[in-house]
């Protein structure tokens, strides 16, 4: 009876520490905790299947506009926006010096709910969302509060799951140092809708100013979109693949990708061409004004990093790099004002404009990883 009772409390304690320290992110209404990291609550839980876990962290309602997932390194954190708004938030444990997990700008291009890996002798990645094909990704892990992985982001058990029902193939992850968020812009070289005519499959965009750059990728897997003045009068979506272009200093070319597929590149002419442009994710979040203007974000990511010098600590550490990177559009802009595509080229993208559409500007060419079934990936560090 002893041992009964010994081996009871024991699974007991074994329970995942993920459940009872993410289960407060999704809520109906307020799907984030206003801290740093959720509080930790010891709660006993009844054992539960894999599928059943599973049900139950399914999210009720779909993200309302494109999805953004920003790691932060020194912070050893995870932040999840919808929109441009944060939604959830929740600690990480991303690589070791010796095994540190790149920086830059990636997506989700493949998810697999139970998966073992195949570097690390089989070891256990549930809930995995590839973001590289040479092995990084976020899955479920044991997070000890400081950099421990082979190179991965892994994410506490609870968050995993849910994160991997609410994102689709395609969602923006971007891994920085410190920790960034998206910002409104304004410019008058980005995209705008124009009224839809003729053809109603697509929404179009006209541009303003000599010269237009658009954004991005959520999800090459067709998503479910309102095309203002031209859906039914039952309010019907259709289903529309957002686009992905890539604008590289270094090669002074222009890349598009529409769901991972490459379309075509051009030349571009970049003013001051000898000055550094940074890293930049323009984002098209939605349409507004009954489809006149679309409404744009940013994130920037800075071209400097210091060296990650063992964990952080964890109560200083988020406070001291959030004042450091507060963000601002005045850079952005400056390097829009910089880039000039040709009118052809920039009607020939209107046409494929829809929110969700993003554009990544960059000093690199696109990195190596770039390839087949990936949308633009972006190493900078």
């Amino acid at each position: 009876m002893q041992r009964a009772i010994t081996t009871a409390v024991f699974a007991i304690f074994m329970l995942p520490a993920g459940i009872a320290h993410a289960q407060f992110l999704f809520g109906p209404q307020h799907t984030f905790w206003p801290g740093q990291y959720a509080p930790y609550k010891h709660k006993h839980h009844h054992r539960q299947t894999n599928s059943e876990s599973a049900k139950n962290a399914r999210p009720e309602d779909p993200p309302k506009g494109p999805l953004q997932i920003i790691i932060s390194i020194a912070d050893q954190r995870v932040s999840v926006f919808d929109n441009g708004a944060l939604i959830a938030r929740s600690s990480v444990s991303t690589g070791t010096q010796g095994h540190p997990t790149p920086l830059g700008v990636f997506s989700v291009i493949t998810k697999q709910r139970w998966h073992r890996s195949n570097i690390y002798s089989a070891a256990p990645m549930p809930y995995m969302q590839r973001i590289t094909w040479s092995g990084i990704a976020l899955h479920a892990g044991v997070v000890p509060g400081h950099p421990a992985s082979h190179g991965c982001i892994r994410l506490k058990n609870d968050f995993a799951i849910r994160l991997w029902h609410l994102t689709k193939r395609g969602t923006r992850v971007i891994i920085a140092h410190d920790d960034v968020q998206p910002v409104e812009i304004t410019n008058s070289h980005l995209f705008q809708p124009k009224a839809v005519s003729a053809s109603p499959e697509f929404p179009a965009a006209t541009v303003a100013g000599k010269s237009t750059l658009v954004s991005k990728a959520e999800t090459p897997e067709a998503t479910s979109l309102q095309v203002p003045s031209s859906a039914p009068a039952g309010g019907a979506s259709k289903k529309i693949v957002p686009i992905s272009i890539f604008v590289s200093r270094k090669l002074s070319k222009l890349f598009v990708r529409q769901g991972f597929t490459p379309l075509f590149d051009v030349p571009v002419k970049i003013g001051n061409p000898e000055e550094p442009l940074g890293t930049h994710v323009f984002t098209a979040m939605e349409f507004q004004n009954e489809g006149t203007a679309i409404r744009w974000t940013v994130v920037s990511i800075p071209d400097e990093f210091p060296r990650i010098e063992g964990a952080k600590k964890e109560r200083e550490a988020p406070v001291k790099q959030t004042a450091l990177s507060v963000p601002s559009s005045d850079q952005a802009n400056a390097v829009l004002n910089r880039i000039e595509i040709p009118q052809d080229t920039v009607e020939r993208i209107s046409e494929l404009l829809t929110p969700a559409s993003s554009l990544i500007i960059s000093d690199d060419g696109f990195s190596h990883e770039t390839g087949k079934d990936t949308d633009f990936i972006v190493v900078t560090h």
